[in-house]
């Protein structure tokens, strides 16, 4: 099956072919850097990092740019706030966005564009819109002229004759339509500025795309990416300014993911319910918030509330619960027998069909699940010194080591990592860790002496906060029941 990605331009489904042969340019609308990101912002970077692996996976070049909104009226105001200059508060929030995605362990970006490094581009781009008739000025405004673009609406489906003032409209007296959007604007007092053919001031929020991807990519992009917030108006103005400069179709494949809902209300910093990614990964762990934020569909609403948390400590516990077993029996001398290496074909297989079918990562991860469950049962069905399970172990950590690469998942050391999802599940419990040595030791003591029903009744009130002790020949351990119900 070929790749078929899922268009919203076109509404459906298409072949996806590059307009380079072996090469793909992909841009995906970066942060406005002026605070910390909440999740619902890494829903794209995550995802669209998967993206990125699994075009590289099947054999293209990948040029993959994501850009900083760093001048603004929410930067500005905020670095009035905090008194220092817009530039300070940039700096600051694009190191911090960088420090989330290294804790993420995503693949850096190939170009981070910055819109005030572009402005000359900007500049350029205005400049040749206003000698073609495309755009106008006024009193230091520079506006796009929508009626002038024949074509406008052709992504989110809008016509301009039905489209009303909801829809962040900028009430500008010197504009000819309501719906021209601006271009560039004049500075206020104590504002950042640059000095263009129009006067002092600064970019308006739509050119600055065109501008960066013109600059990094070409005439034309690939792929491009972002939320669906952004289909209208961000996206329908980045094609009308585009394809006007050049005369030229601008993107091949546009590429939205959905919203992330608290409870029943989107997750937004005007309601007031964001998780900040930062605190989400300190209060669980980055690899949750990776494997939570593809476990839906990308252009699937995600509800983020404990329970989903909890299932994904649960899903990520069967996997590295399966390669920790495997990193101990592993053998690389060993074979498997033909009946689970015909497990790891179909696993790479259906994971490649998942993937190539619009990237449906919930499929894939059922694969991945299948695959977990068919080694458990060897491990259950044979003795640790069986060269085949040794054998089965070695595959089927190549196999889920490779695939999980293509999301950025699976690649953490299991013992470790399994330690530190009972640390986190210890704090949501609000468990006593000192308690629950103390009734081990109580328990080893009524073993000793023979009084199992003791002992027994100490397993069950362990059991009973979520406690699993396990008896072996080397003594007794514990760790939390971190099996919560999950849809796998």
């Amino acid at each position: 099956m070929s790749l078929q990605i899922y268009n919203t331009r076109t509404k459906q489904k298409e072949i996806f072919k590059s307009f380079r042969e072996g090469k793909v340019s992909m841009y995906v609308c970066g942060p406005t850097v002026y605070d910390l990101l909440h999740i619902g912002n890494f829903r794209g970077v995550i995802f669209f990092n998967c993206v990125r692996h699994w075009l590289e996976q099947s054999g293209y070049e990948v040029t993959f740019a994501l850009n900083y909104t760093d001048i603004d009226d929410k930067i500005i105001a905020r670095a009035a706030e905090k008194n220092i200059s817009p530039t300070e508060l940039t700096a600051f929030y694009i190191q911090a966005y960088q420090d989330d995605l290294r804790l993420l362990n995503l693949k850096p970006h190939d170009i981070n564009p910055k819109c005030t490094d572009h402005i000359d581009d900007i500049i350029a781009l205005i400049t040749k819109l206003i000698s073609d008739g495309f755009a106008y000025e006024v009193a230091g405004s520079v506006f796009f002229d929508v009626h002038k673009f024949k074509d406008y609406g052709k992504l989110s489906g809008k016509r301009l004759d039905d489209l009303d003032a909801g829809h962040r409209v900028d009430p500008h007296p010197d504009k000819r339509h309501p719906f021209d959007f601006v271009l560039w604007k004049p500075s206020k007092d104590k504002e950042p500025f640059w000095e263009s053919p129009w006067g002092n001031g600064r970019p308006g929020w739509h050119i600055e795309c065109s501008a960066m991807c013109h600059a990094h990519l070409g005439e034309h992009v690939d792929i491009h990416g972002g939320g669906i917030d952004l289909i209208f108006p961000h996206h329908e103005n980045e094609i009308a300014q585009s394809e006007c400069f050049t005369g030229k179709s601008f993107v091949s494949f546009w590429m939205h993911h959905n919203f992330i809902r608290f409870g029943e209300e989107k997750m937004s910093k005007s309601l007031g319910n964001v998780i900040k990614a930062r605190d989400y990964m300190e209060t669980y762990h980055p690899e949750v918030l990776k494997y939570l934020l593809l476990s839906v569909h990308y252009r699937s609403e995600l509800s983020v509330e404990t329970k989903q948390s909890y299932q994904c400590i649960s899903a990520l516990t069967r996997v590295y619960s399966a390669l920790r077993d495997a990193d101990s029996l592993a053998n690389d001398n060993a074979v498997a027998t033909d009946e689970f290496m015909g497990v790891i074909k179909s696993t790479y297989q259906l994971v490649k069909t998942s993937l190539n079918d619009d990237f449906n990562t919930p499929k894939a991860f059922a694969a991945i699940f299948e695959c977990v469950r068919s080694f458990n049962h060897e491990v259950t069905s044979k003795k640790p010194k069986d060269v085949t399970l040794q054998g089965a172990a070695r595959f089927f950590v190549a196999c889920i080591r490779e695939i999980g690469g293509y999301f950025s998942l699976f690649q953490e050391e299991p013992v470790l990592f399994l330690k530190s999802l009972d640390q986190i599940m210890v704090k949501q419990l609000n468990l006593n860790v000192a308690y629950i040595e103390d009734l081990l030791v109580q328990r080893s003591h009524a073993r000793a002496n023979k009084d199992f029903k003791k002992a027994d009744d100490i397993r069950e009130e362990l059991l009973a906060k979520n406690v699993l002790v396990h008896d072996s020949r080397d003594g007794t351990t514990w760790e939390i029941n971190k099996h919560f119900e999950s849809s796998q």
